[in-house]
């Protein structure tokens, strides 16, 4: 009965992973086709209350309906952004810093993304800045890759520390900060991973690839130490921001000096020569009044939230960056003096950018909160959950809990809901096996950090934001091997310091 129950727990993810990479059946087909699998098993094997069923069905409609107003307030301020020629202006300032089109990703994917990750999350960061990396010349599909690698490191802390404060919150995570900032180091090879990436199909690839490594490392440095710093000096609220601001100034007087960079400056051969056609300020003021209000939003905000009622209980967040979006958007529209066409025009491309990701991100949220809720049943089986857990009681757990996090963060897109939905069980099998509890949870919430990489909520996000459909495949094939590295190394580094 135990093994079949642990493989009832697992049989739909076996089926969505074969519907989507062999059949290349589409995310939002296989989505709702493993939610009706998990349904199906939900009431007939393990009988679930019909109560908890409508639970995990309204909380994943109600988490994904933020998420849908995230994606709509992104492509609403891109594409007023876009009509502006806002985005065609920075692409040409960045220019300014360095002519080499690898340094300038490097400056947008890691440094910029790293900031907006501490201030804001929710995925919005590779939103932001995958149009940048479009305005420099990058193929749609090839910017949001690099984008999604950029969305990973910094989510260990997440916004203002939330992954592991509200991730962990009864449990007791005072050494968990100072080991996951010491995993965290793994990200050095991130900015290695976007240089492999960007030079792909180069006629000179190997020596352009080589030639930016030293800076690429160099820039992880100058995030990570001062991230780890910050994680154990200041507190777990600012490693991101901290990180990224010291590093980005450090970055930029390296460039300046010319430590670590290239000899040869090279642009992407299909870009066509940008000319300006406003000021700098002019063409950062959008990013400089959507930074400030997703900072100010997040301090004043951040904790308010109305609650409902209906059956279950869900707290509605006033904080939701795609309001912030919205907002910028209108604001800009306004120093623009643009007219209400643009307003007009840039509304249906955002609802119909946000509507299929919210039927998947709806369905694959429900799934999870089955999975957590199938316990309560009456069949006496434990939850899917619990089931799956019970198979990582071994002595090689420190080596699977960054992929356990890793998973979570895959479904859910976040790195907080993965701690949420992993971190109880982790920490009493930890204690069960007397291992540091303390070490296994850092292990989780990296591994879940750089699950982000493949977190599907903020592909779609992605997806949704440049314009491509159906690509899901293509793009986890991008960064299912950078991902895949980096979770081996913390895992064996785990397994050594565990003992």
């Amino acid at each position: 009965m135990n093994n079949l129950s642990i493989f009832l727990s697992i049989f739909p993810f076996l089926v969505f992973i074969f519907l989507l990479f062999v059949k290349k059946t589409t995310l939002l087909k296989t989505s709702i086709i493993t939610l009706g699998l998990y349904v199906i098993l939900a009431i007939f094997y393990w009988q679930i209350l019909g109560t908890f069923l409508y639970i995990s069905f309204g909380k994943g409609v109600f988490v994904a309906f933020d998420i849908f107003i995230i994606i709509f307030g992104a492509i609403f301020f891109l594409e007023i952004l876009k009509e502006l020629g806002v985005i065609r202006n920075i692409s040409y300032y960045l220019s300014g810093v360095s002519k080499d089109y690898r340094i300038q990703v490097i400056l947008i994917a890691w440094f910029f993304e790293c900031f907006l990750e501490g201030t804001a999350g929710f995925g919005i960061p590779a939103a932001i800045a995958v149009p940048l990396l479009m305005g420099l010349g990058l193929p749609p599909l090839r910017a949001l890759i690099v984008g999604l690698l950029g969305n990973s490191i910094p989510g260990i802390f997440g916004a203002a520390g939330t992954p592991i404060k509200i991730g962990f919150a009864t449990l007791n995570v005072s050494g968990v900060p100072f080991y996951a900032s010491l995993f965290n180091f793994v990200g050095i090879l991130v900015p290695v991973f976007m240089m492999w990436i960007i030079t792909k199909g180069r006629e000179n690839r190997k020596k352009e690839f080589i030639e930016i490594i030293p800076f690429a490392l160099w820039s992880g440095i100058l995030f990570l130490v001062p991230s780890f710093l910050t994680a154990n000096y200041i507190g777990q609220e600012f490693p991101s921001i901290i990180g990224s601001i010291v590093g980005l100034i450090l970055a930029i007087l390296s460039i300046k000096i010319g430590l670590f960079v290239p000899k040869n400056n090279l642009s992407i051969s299909e870009e066509k020569e940008n000319i300006k056609t406003m000021s700098a300020l002019r063409s950062f003021t959008p990013y400089i009044i959507l930074v400030v209000l997703l900072i100010l939003g997040k301090i004043i905000l951040g904790k308010i939230g109305i609650p409902i009622g209906i059956g279950f209980k869900h707290t509605f967040n006033l904080f939701n960056p795609g309001f912030i979006f919205i907002i910028t958007g209108l604001i800009v529209i306004m120093i623009w003096k643009s007219g209400k066409e643009i307003y007009v025009k840039s509304i249906r491309p955002a609802f119909s950018g946000a509507i299929i990701p919210f039927f998947i991100i709806s369905s694959m949220l429900a799934i999870v909160q089955i999975m957590i809720n199938s316990g309560n049943n009456l069949s006496g089986i434990p939850s899917a959950i619990n089931l799956i857990a019970k198979t990582i009681e071994t002595n090689l757990l420190p080596f699977f809990a960054p992929f356990a996090g890793a998973f979570g963060a895959m479904l859910t897109g976040s790195v907080t809901a993965s701690n949420v939905m992993f971190g109880s069980l982790f920490n009493m099998t930890a204690q069960s096996m007397n291992f540091n509890t303390n070490i296994i949870l850092a292990l989780l919430v990296v591994g879940a950090g750089l699950g982000n990489m493949i977190a599907l909520a903020d592909i779609l996000v992605g997806e949704a934001v440049v314009g491509e459909k159906n690509s899901e495949v293509k793009i986890v094939k991008g960064v299912l091997i950078p991902c895949l590295i980096s979770l081996t190394i913390v895992g064996i580094i785990g397994m050594i310091i565990i003992k």
